[in-house]
């Protein structure tokens, strides 16, 4: 790696290389464009070992830790190739009951007090996910988190919770499914703190979640300054995931503490939190970002690659709405197909495809697909699934929809709009910040009000092509690659300049302090 240039350490759960999307979107197109200036080391949290990329790595990708958080016997072998086999027999013959006893379960007790309530001080829960890292440096994270002395405290600890606090109900209570649940989600998600982190000019987690476990060990240990981009804010999305699940309540609950926990700790820690829209400093602040440390980033696209063109002769006597979407919940494409149902009855021959992966949650996609037979839609809505060529695909539209519950600054409303196609969109996320005045805004669940803009846009042609018109010259004037790119340059660069010193030295919980001389003693 080049001293002479910035390198960052970038940090992504699901997406970036492995899989499609807006944030893949944004996380290519930085890379890419950033080829000449900064290097990259990515850290990937993916969902199982079994995966490719989807993206051509630039030179300036130099290397990539991937971390499969489910589907591996010996996580650490898997991600850490540069230590010896002989080494890791040494950690696990070294993480004995002394171990356990004497230096990880005071902080595990600490932790759990902080996780059953997550609005404890935030330092100290950074200190303590440090203290976890600085840990499984010399002790084996399996053999750890599958010893009987942890799995013992859980219970104890969650048993004691509930005991203390009057207001639960008894099948409110938690049972034994809940303690391995709970175990099993903490030591599959927990996985970073077993990764060896390298000394960089600043660390970027495109989330304030799990991903950015080694943004905060970098912090305490190097020194290394921090920036958190938020799409479509972790927090918010993972309260809307978990209350459409059906697990028993203190699973729910234990999720949303988990979440609340690693949300507070990276914006306490995060030296810039850059959201793509300004809409999410309200979600930042109110979980204790501060103020002078959100500053947005917003996203741009390439006007010469998203321009616009004819329709292609497959759609071109036909009114045809265009989607880009994974199908999954989060995007709500059941109120998508509604809408279509609606519009058919004014537009008998209107034409809906959506583009996006079907594999992301097939469930949701048989669902999807049983309510497109249900309403009779076979001829109007049709599941495009992966399209290989983003540019051409709005063109192929009058029009653009989304429908999404949840969204941060998306990049399919931009490029639709770079393709003078008008959108008709929920008022999610930042979406009203780009289409307001060159496009329609519906509440989210109102197939009705979807279906009345896409009915207003296909039957005023006058009104379509003024509102195209409008979207793509707003996006050359505002959301620009250029623009996008520069500001994170200039963060990336400001940070390289830096020297702080690392903020291990600052620690003060006595259990984390207490692990930190024994670990170092034995050095």
């Amino acid at each position: 790696m080049d001293k002479d240039k910035p390198t960052i350490l970038f940090e992504t759960e699901g997406s970036y290389p492995y899989s499609g999307g807006g944030v893949s979107t944004w996380a290519h197109i930085l890379c890419s464009e950033l080829e000449d200036r900064v290097d990259f080391v990515l850290l990937a949290l993916t969902g199982n070992p079994f995966v490719e990329s989807r993206y051509r790595m630039t030179s300036n990708i130099k290397s990539i830790i991937h971390v499969p958080l489910w589907g591996v016997e010996e996580p650490i072998s898997h991600f850490d190739e540069q230590t010896p086999f002989s080494e890791h027999v040494l950690r696990k013959s070294e993480t004995g009951n002394l171990a356990l006893e004497k230096l990880f379960m005071p902080m595990f007790r600490d932790f759990l007090d902080r996780l059953f309530d997550p609005f404890q001080p935030a330092h100290e829960c950074g200190e303590l996910i440090y203290g976890f890292w600085k840990f499984f440096q010399h002790h084996d994270y399996k053999k750890t988190l599958s010893d009987p002395l942890v799995w013992t405290e859980f219970k104890r600890r969650l048993q004691q919770k509930v005991m203390n606090n009057g207001s639960y109900s008894v099948a409110e209570e938690p049972r034994i499914l809940d303690v391995t649940f709970g175990m099993r989600w903490l030591y599959h998600f927990m996985m970073p703190l077993a990764v060896s982190i390298p000394n960089v000019s600043a660390s970027h987690a495109t989330l304030a979640g799990f991903p950015a476990i080694a943004s905060i060990v970098a912090k305490y240990e190097y020194g290394t300054p921090m920036v958190v981009t938020d799409h479509g804010v972790y927090i918010r999305e993972r309260l809307i995931n978990v209350s459409q699940t059906d697990m028993p309540f203190f699973s729910k609950k234990l999720l949303v503490d988990l979440a609340t926990f690693m949300t507070r700790v990276v914006y306490h820690h995060a030296d810039l939190i850059s959201p793509v829209t300004s809409i999410n400093a309200k979600w930042e602040r109110e979980f204790e970002a501060p103020e002078e440390r959100i500053r947005p980033i917003y996203n741009g696209v390439d006007t010469e690659l998203f321009r616009p063109q004819p329709k292609p002769k497959h759609t071109q006597d036909q009114p045809t709405v265009v989607a880009v979407a994974h199908v999954f919940p989060l995007k709500d494409i059941e109120t998508m197909i509604y809408s279509c149902d609606l519009v058919r009855r004014e537009i008998p021959n209107v034409q809906y495809i959506i583009y996006g992966s079907l594999e992301v949650d097939k469930p949701y996609v048989k669902k999807c697909r049983k309510l497109v037979e249900k309403l009779n839609l076979e001829d109007n809505f049709t599941f495009g699934g992966y399209h290989d060529t983003p540019s051409e695909i709005f063109n192929e539209g009058d029009i653009s929809i989304l429908s999404s519950i949840s969204e941060g600054f998306p990049y399919t409303v931009l490029e639709s709009m770079s393709c003078s196609r008008p959108v008709v969109a929920t008022d999610v996320g930042g979406v009203s910040e780009a289409v307001e005045g060159c496009g329609v805004l519906c509440k989210p669940r109102a197939p009705r009000e979807l279906a009345d803009g896409v009915i207003k846009l296909l039957n005023d042609d006058e009104l379509r092509i003024e509102l195209g018109r409008q979207a793509r010259s707003r996006v050359l004037l505002k959301y620009t690659i250029n623009k996008s790119v520069d500001n994170y340059y200039d963060v990336y660069q400001a940070f390289h300049e830096r020297n702080d010193e690392p903020l291990k030295r600052e620690i003060e919980l006595p259990s984390v302090c207490q692990m930190m001389e024994r670990v170092e003693a034995n050095v």
